[in-house]
């Protein structure tokens, strides 16, 4: 067996080491600094995992299901800022891993995910096990190869993990016919890139920046809007440094949470569709809008025509130019790496004229704070997250599915971290969870890892608990279990008059029995005194640990804009 070792050869010129494409394969990974390959194997990529036998570099995790794999890469690049990778065969392995290729791509996540095929001498005959995967995934992906020349391998891979964590970040795609997996070659490794028309970080228009400072010191009530984009350009001490600066509120988007400390005074709460309802009402009575790393989603800004109507003007730093307009237009345009914008932009800053401002805003955070109503006889799932909170004092990485749960953990756990908060935003995508948080755990050995789910979405990857178990992977697992799809139900109880239509999630399965028979540690609770016995108990235990709270299945998030209105509409549910 051909042994890969990190010690590779890294000229340019071709050593006299006489190997097959996918040993040459792996060892582009190594190379490339690849700690940790998730995937499933089949015929068309068994030559690829025939080269891991023997190879103690290397290391791969088996999941239960190619969308295991893929949202564990998303995971582990989400929480690391490195490059996720994954592993499918071809057809039904490559179809499997669609939506979370969607996902990564929808959330500017840096993936490579590498795809075998048919053998390239009946490519387009409808071979067993035959799809088009690069153009099935083409509107989802930053970019895709598909290798016809084994001799290519060392620059596509070197190609695709340079592209994948530059400029807007996002999954890059590589197809390797069987055949092209096997075939020989003088292995060389690939040092340079020449990339025509690729222009991975525009350097930044300091004259947009400098009318920005302007703005801001003529502005009385400002207002940010920070995004993924901060998180994901390692800005959060110079956006720390920026606010400082200008004195400016600070709104965080969904994927932007932990990318601006939650305990500061200047942070005004997640925006949107359940944003706090502070954060909505400052944008909506803001002078000046500064969206960083923020594209406008239509979940922070609700009805287009009605955002933020006193905002005399709008300014938008992206690196992607293809965001400015394309939502919101900017008076202020600014392309550029947000790290690098802000770089610059705080060696002018100025304070803005917004003391007044600032006033009545935190007058709003302590008059109108996110509430539930509490309860000494049932469970509440606010309760749940600000109990989790409190126990890991706010240090813990947090990998959420989609749903009432979401949103729950986005208001009531305090992100003081970048990179501690993982989830599905832009796409929304059940079952990301469970193996977002595996990812997650493996790229921060040294970090609790705590992944909240609802009993639905846990159940579309669960099977991935099996992996938790094999590998002793140490994620406290928690299932907020309302019997019911929550959010769904929510819609259904406000906007269509309580017509429930196939919410019901009560013949679920007992998922403490279940987590034992995978060979896990299941616990429950029902009640306060219950959670925080049992949660303490998950905390102290070794390895992986499924805990289920049982909560009512009427519970709602609020606040909540409906979609059609304004932000400044928002239902703010009977607290009384």
């Amino acid at each position: 067996m051909e042994k890969i070792s990190k010690s590779a050869n890294h000229t340019h010129q071709p050593s006299q080491d006489l190997i097959s494409g996918s040993v040459a394969l792996l060892r582009c990974l190594l190379i490339e600094g690849v700690e940790c390959v998730f995937g499933y194997p089949g015929g068309n990529v068994l030559y690829i995992y025939d080269a891991m036998t023997g190879n103690p570099d290397f290391r791969h995790i088996l999941t239960r299901h190619e969308q295991g794999a893929v949202h564990a890469a998303d995971g582990y690049a989400r929480s690391t800022g490195k490059v996720g990778v994954c592993i499918a065969t071809s057809g039904p392995g490559a179809a499997n891993l669609v939506t979370g290729i969607a996902t990564a791509y929808m959330d500017s996540v840096p993936l490579v995910v590498i795809t075998g095929n048919v053998l390239s001498t009946v490519m387009g005959t409808d071979a067993f096990q035959e799809a088009d995967i690069i153009g099935i995934t083409m509107p989802i992906t930053k970019h895709s190869y598909l290798v016809r020349e084994v001799s290519d391998l060392p620059r596509i891979i070197h190609e695709a993990f340079y592209i994948a964590n530059t400029g807007r970040k996002g999954p890059v795609l590589i197809d390797i016919p069987k055949d092209i997996s096997n075939h020989k070659m003088f292995f060389y490794a690939s040092t340079s890139i020449n990339l025509r028309g690729y222009d991975a970080a525009p350097s930044p228009d300091q004259t947009e920046i400098d009318t920005l400072i302007q703005a801001i010191t003529e502005s009385e009530r400002p207002v940010i809007i920070a995004g993924g984009g901060v998180v994901s350009s390692n800005a959060s001490g110079e956006l720390l440094e920026f606010v400082n600066k200008t004195n400016t509120p600070v709104t965080t988007t969904l994927l932007g949470l932990g990318g601006f400390p939650s305990d500061h005074n200047l942070w005004m709460g997640m925006p949107g569709h359940h944003g706090a309802y502070t954060a909505n009402m400052a944008i909506q009575n803001a002078d000046l809008i500064i969206s960083i790393g923020s594209r406008f989603d239509d979940r922070v800004t609700m009805k287009l025509d009605s955002f933020a109507p006193h905002a005399k003007r709008i300014a938008h730093i992206d690196i992607d130019p293809a965001e400015l307009g394309k939502n919101v237009k900017p008076d202020i345009a600014c392309v550029g790496d947000i790290k690098a914008v802000l770089e610059y932009a705080n060696t002018i800053a100025i304070p803005s004229p917004s003391s007044s401002w600032i006033h009545k805003l935190q007058h709003f955070k302590s008059t109108y704070p996110l509430r539930y109503k509490d309860s000494d006889t049932e469970l509440k799932p606010q309760f749940v997250l600000e109990m989790i909170h409190e126990t890991t004092q706010g240090d813990a990485i947090i990998t959420t599915d989609v749903g009432q749960h979401q949103m729950w953990t986005a208001q009531f756990y305090k992100f003081n971290r970048p990179r501690s908060f993982i989830t599905s935003g832009g796409l929304g995508t059940m079952g990301f969870g469970l193996p977002s948080a595996i990812g997650a755990q493996i790229g921060n050995p040294n970090r609790l890892v705590v992944s909240v789910n609802g009993d639905g979405g846990i159940q579309m990857c669960i099977q991935e608990l099996a992996v938790c178990a094999i590998q002793n992977i140490p994620v406290k697992i928690v299932v907020i279990n309302n019997q019911v799809l929550g959010m769904v139900k929510q819609w259904q109880e406000i906007i269509y008059e309580n017509r429930y239509s196939h919410i019901d999630l009560g013949g679920s399965p007992d998922f403490v029995k279940l987590a034992e028979a995978y060979g896990i540690k299941g616990l429950r609770a029902s009640n306060k005194t219950q959670a925080s016995r049992i949660w303490q108990e998950a905390l102290e235990t070794p390895g992986p640990v499924l805990v289920e709270f049982v909560v009512s299945k009427e519970e709602n998030v609020y606040p909540m804009v409906l979609s059609g209105t304004a932000l400044d509409q928002m239902i703010m549910g009977d607290f009384k």
